[in-house]
């Protein structure tokens, strides 16, 4: 059980707090989940980015799915060997590409043909080959929000099977280009299996016909995307997850990569908010905080819904917890059922793990929350809380 009350107390608020036990459990499940086939967990770094938390799964023997090269350096920086770093993401920069081949990365994610030709360029200025993987748009709906829907041919991620298959061949006859694996991903918060094993099965069939042209894939990259409990939602179970896939891979002998993020870290964090005062008008009640959505941005971005707990009981009435950001759509629950809260009582939004600091800005001129660590029953700080200057580092040699 963790104390907020004693890390606020040691720490102040607002503040993240990681429990790393549950991270290695999560971990361990989908590992174990996939043990019938060869396998890779590469966790998505996008979902938490802190090099504790990277540094925590590589101990695990994770790889690391990155979209930008400041996440394969930091994926590097961490712990994960090159060789277990894959290099997504729809715009790649000469830059970026240059610096993974120099890295030595497993691969990289290629999403279209022009990327495909750039990523041989360059390869041949550096008078290296490349591996490179493609990935495919099944144009399948997962079902979930549009925001976060990655594998319909109205989303600007990978290309459609017959532009694959040009690719791979390609490839294939390119001095400069090794082609080893394939990768789908149809979106995130994923909880309906259909989807997943349609999009799969699609993407075996074109592993197949790709073998008839002695094109011998190693690695099938299913991405991530599993979908983890915020309300009431009915989970997949990762057996089944795992189960679905492999199903479809039958004579296939080929490595799975999958991609967790979400899956790994959302429940294991929370962010700590403090209570600044309350506010009634006619209408309305609202809860002040401290923190605001400079510091988590899923409730204003994607209307998600976050479980708040409280440590107060009492009589309760419906509020919007709200931060002091100067905009309308800052906050963190709307027509929340609360008990009456006072200065200096905690709020805690519960699963905010992923795609929280990492989404975090310094907008209003605040500094981002620091991050803390929790795991066997001992503490400590993984990211020191941001001071104004640190905000203007690079701005008052200017003035």
């Amino acid at each position: 059980m963790i104390d907020f009350q004693k890390l606020a107390d040691k720490y102040q608020t607002p503040l993240y707090v990681y429990d790393f036990n549950k991270m290695s459990e999560s971990f361990n499940e989908l590992k174990e989940a996939f043990k019938g086939r060869k396998s890779l967990m590469c966790f998505a770094v996008k979902s938490n980015s802190n090099l504790s938390v990277i540094k925590h799964f590589a101990s695990l023997g994770a790889g690391a799915d990155c979209v930008s090269i400041g996440e394969v350096k930091r994926a590097k920086l961490a712990g994960i060997e090159a060789y277990k770093i894959i290099f997504s993401g729809v715009g790649k920069r000469d830059d970026e590409i240059k610096e993974a081949l120099e890295i030595g990365i497993l691969y990289i994610n290629v999403e279209s043909e022009a990327e495909l030709k750039r990523v041989e360029a360059i390869a041949k200025q550096m008078q290296i080959v490349a591996r490179i993987s493609v990935r495919v748009n099944p144009n399948i709906d997962p079902k979930t929000h549009p925001y976060i829907s990655t594998g319909l041919h109205g989303n600007k991620f990978g290309v459609d099977l017959a532009s694959a298959k040009r690719m791979y061949i390609d490839a294939k006859n390119s001095e400069f280009l090794d082609p080893i694996g394939i990768h789908f991903h149809i979106g995130s918060q994923l909880t309906d299996l259909v989807p997943i094993y349609e999009a799969s099965e699609i993407v075996a069939d074109l592993v197949r016909s790709l073998s008839a042209l002695d094109i011998n894939l190693k690695f099938f990259d299913v991405g991530g995307g599993l979908g983890v409990k915020y309300d009431d939602e009915i989970l997949i179970p990762p057996y089944d997850y795992a189960q679905a896939i492999l199903t479809t891979l039958k004579a296939l002998d080929i490595t799975v990569i999958g991609e967790p993020g979400r899956f790994l870290t959302a429940n294991a964090g929370y962010f700590v908010t403090t209570v600044l005062y309350e506010k009634q008008n006619d209408e309305k009640r609202f809860v002040i905080v401290d923190g605001a959505m400079n510091d988590l941005l899923r409730p204003s971005l994607y209307k998600a819904y976050h479980k708040i707990t409280t440590f107060k009981d009492g009589k309760t009435s419906k509020a919007d917890i709200v931060g002091p950001v100067c905009e309308s759509g800052d906050y963190f629950a709307k027509d929340c059922e609360l008990p009456k809260l006072e200065h200096n009582d905690l709020v805690i939004v519960e699963s905010a793990g992923a795609y929280g600091f990492t989404m975090a800005s310094n907008y209003n001129t605040r500094g981002r929350s620091a991050e803390v660590a929790v795991e066997d029953g001992e503490d400590r700080l993984i990211r020191k809380r941001e001071k104004f200057d640190d905000l203007i580092e690079l701005e008052k040699e200017f003035i």
